[in-house]
């Protein structure tokens, strides 16, 4: 049961529109502001087709992206297209990207000889854009990643601003807006530390709220968040807390109007979104196996996929379908889930997935045949 309200909790987080990376700063010895330290980089593989020499020490006036990434780590992998249009995008602007791996510089050269199907190009070509480095001794990992509390969190990117400082701390696939402000000297620092502040106190709040949750102390739970939406500042932060107050509530089984109101909201905004429907729509069923009552919900998600899968992504129309089965049958609607089962089948191409959702067919057509 636990481990189920946990899983609630994180759908309701998903449902925000961004999180921030957190750094716990009186801890750490990098945060942001501070000083960079050098880079004791002991391998160079890629220095953009020769536009960049080897550094050490970074240079005044100039910004760098620093991307601490793994080979075996997929989204660091996926970022690679998006580090090489910044690196181009900003080539002109003293602007120098650079990913550093711990590992050996064998296991990065067997990543780069393969090849990006999508693009048709090696990720050696990928990568050629900007520099490539590994540090097998990680001693650039411990001056960043562990000073940071970030050790073990790929993919991490610092950018560092003209002055030499830490200036921002995240995703790589999130650095753009950042980055363009820090270019033009619009950054406001200070106010981006505060917000990691905050989103830290607020993620120390969640697993307050969580194991309360689990607990079954639902009312204490509420609690907290109800004094979390009065105290904060950030508008971001609000829309955070109010997911999780409603979710809480759901959980609970109080089904009033404010969580029947805020959720129909969500399933509006997600309109486009077939994969956030979907998400959606098994956490609802998720609720129900727990033994919220969700109402008209559930009726709603369905309408919501109905709406979706037809212009869905091919490989997005059989996990919709298996969801509105899923619903379905949490509902007692058996045809309806029978027939959202075999579409989900016929829209597979994936045998192993086909006889997956196969197993589950069978088990609502006996319990159809049983009544």
């Amino acid at each position: 049961m636990k481990l189920r309200i946990l899983l609630t909790l994180a759908i309701a987080c998903a449902l925000c529109v961004w999180t921030l990376p957190t750094t716990q700063a009186a801890e750490n010895e990098l945060e942001i502001g501070s000083k960079a330290p050098p880079l004791d980089i002991e391998h160079w593989i890629q220095d953009g087709n020769g536009n960049f020499e080897h550094t050490t020490d970074l240079e005044a006036g100039k910004v760098y992206v620093l991307e601490f990434w793994a080979t075996w780590c997929g989204p660091c992998i996926a970022a690679m297209p998006h580090l090489a249009e910044i690196q181009n995008q900003y080539r002109g602007e003293g602007v120098r990207v650079i990913a550093i791996t711990y590992e050996t510089v064998d296991e990065v050269n067997d990543l780069l000889a393969q090849k990006n199907q999508e693009l048709g190009k090696t990720f050696e070509q990928i990568t050629s854009a900007y520099s490539v480095a590994a540090d097998p001794d990680e001693s650039v990992h411990r001056a960043y990643m562990d000073a940071s509390g970030r050790s073990g969190v790929f993919p991490t990117t610092y950018i560092v601003g003209k002055t030499g400082k830490i200036e921002w701390i995240g995703h790589p696939m999130e650095l753009d807006q950042p980055l363009e402000a820090i270019v033009k000297g619009t950054w406001d620092r200070e106010a981006y530390k505060k917000e990691l502040k905050e989103q830290e106190q607020f993620e120390q709040n969640m697993q307050r709220i969580a194991m309360l949750a689990g607990a079954g102390k639902f009312d204490n739970a509420l609690k907290l968040a109800d004094q979390q939406l009065e105290t904060v500042e950030s508008e971001q932060l609000k829309k955070q807390w109010t997911a999780v107050k409603n979710s809480l509530k759901l959980s609970a089984g109080q089904l009033d109007e404010e969580v029947i109101s805020f959720y129909r909201s969500e399933i509006k905004a997600m309109k486009g979104d077939a994969y956030a429907i979907g998400r959606f729509g098994y956490s609802l069923y998720d609720k129900i196996q727990q033994g919220a009552e969700v109402g008209p919900l559930a009726s709603d998600a369905l309408a919501a996929i109905d709406r979706e899968v037809k212009d869905a992504e091919d490989d997005l129309k059989p996990l919709l379908f298996n969801t509105a089965a899923l619903l379905n049958d949490a509902l007692g609607n058996l045809d309806a889930a029978i027939e959202a089962q075999q579409a989900a089948i016929d829209s597979s191409s994936n045998p192993r997935q086909q006889e997956r959702m196969g197993r589950f067919l069978t088990e609502l057509q006996e319990k159809k045949a049983a009544k």
